[in-house]
């Protein structure tokens, strides 16, 4: 029995790693385990480790990876030593990653020192900031490709990535948005205490290299939405260097009725808001990935997902205020365009499973080499 052994260190890495490992879970051919880290363990942002416990999953090991300091390289090193010594003693056969958090970079640093197969789900993929580079640190680091689509597939074949470990999958929280086990938008509405007819959602998240414009950002953003007049559901930035500064200018919202904040919501509840919603706005990748698959219209601020996506449904703008009010009037009186998503068909789960249930992938080379393009 191969020992499977999941990294997660945020609510939005666990919603693309959540259906494959209940595909996992359940199969007598896998003994599945979670190593949970991260944002997951703050109580400041929901300690959202209580998720995998709620979502059935079961051999879940907590960590804590963070201190006071808001130092991305603290956090990288921690984890490291932390993720070493556990796979020391449970000894996986393959470790999962996703995308391009420092615990995922932790997890295929300690995946390939150790010579253990890592796989990376979500390489290939362009964002424009200090998370770009980290992605693509983990592409070379790791073994096993799990992309998005054929796009993704070509950067790392540019990379120097042997097309042959590379596995077009689409984008797992598809299998959970097509779920039909989804809540009624009522029922969540009544879970989080939501009164709002309608609203618009916000997730802003710090980008590190800007930091000493966050301020100056947050300000001129939340500004704009308060012109706007509109219902906004906002949930707390990732905990990167500059959240405490997003966070100060939220408090300044408290008494606002038309503002609810929310250090987390459960991943299967904010697709339902998400779906529902007018539009969302900030940088989040949920702008990017999400909404274009529901028809919501998306503001994208800044350069946070630079080069992401070229969808109609996304409006990519700077930090301008008569900008940032305009669109919003526009998205509120135009029609929403067809759907155009190129993130797979929402069976990530299965063709996951049956690659693993092929003999072949456990046979993939521990020792990379460059390839170069013919």
């Amino acid at each position: 029995m191969k020992k499977i052994l999941f990294l997660t260190g945020t609510r939005a890495d666990f919603g693309k790693l959540k259906s494959l490992i209940s595909i996992t879970q359940a199969s007598p051919l896998f003994e599945v385990y979670i190593f949970s880290t991260g944002m997951h363990m703050i109580e400041k942002y929901g300690k959202t480790v209580n998720e995998i416990y709620k979502s059935g999953f079961k051999n879940i090991f907590e960590f804590s990876n963070h201190d006071a300091m808001e130092r991305m390289d603290i956090n990288l090193a921690t984890t490291i030593t932390g993720f070493s010594n556990y796979v020391a003693d449970l000894k996986p056969d393959l470790i999962v990653i996703h995308g391009d958090r420092v615990e995922a970079m932790a997890g295929a640093i300690v995946g390939s020192l150790n010579n253990i197969l890592v796989a990376h789900i979500e390489g290939g993929e362009l964002s424009g900031t200090i998370d770009e580079l980290i992605r693509h640190s983990i592409s070379k680091l790791a073994h096993i490709h799990l992309v998005s689509n054929d796009e993704a597939k070509s950067r790392l074949v540019q990379m120097g990535e042997n097309g042959e470990n590379i596995f077009t999958i689409g984008s797992p929280d598809l299998d959970v948005m097509n779920s039909d086990k989804l809540p009624q938008l009522e029922f969540v509405k009544n879970y989080y205490n939501i009164s709002f007819k309608k609203y618009a959602i916000l997730i802003f998240h710090p980008v590190t290299t800007e930091v000493s414009e966050l301020k100056k950002q947050t300000q001129i953003l939340l500004e704009s939405l308060v012109q706007s007049g509109e219902n906004y559901l906002a949930i707390f930035p990732n905990n990167d260097l500059g959240s405490n500064i997003i966070l100060n200018e939220y408090e300044k919202l408290a008494n606002n009725p038309r503002f609810k904040i929310f250090p987390s919501l459960r991943f299967e509840y904010f697709l339902v808001l998400l779906k529902n919603c007018e539009f969302i706005i900030g940088n989040s990748s949920s702008g990017i990935r999400e909404a274009p698959y529901y028809q919501t219209p998306a503001i994208n601020l800044g350069n946070r997902q630079n080069n992401r996506t070229n969808s109609k449904h996304v409006i990519n703008l700077d930090f301008d205020r008569e900008l940032i009010v305009k669109s919003i009037q526009n998205i509120l009186t135009t029609n929403t365009p067809s759907k155009d998503f190129d993130f797979g068909d929402g069976n990530s789960d299965k063709l996951f499973y049956e690659l693993l249930k092929d003999e072949n992938i456990w046979k993939t080379p521990h020792q990379k080499q460059f390839l170069d393009l013919a």
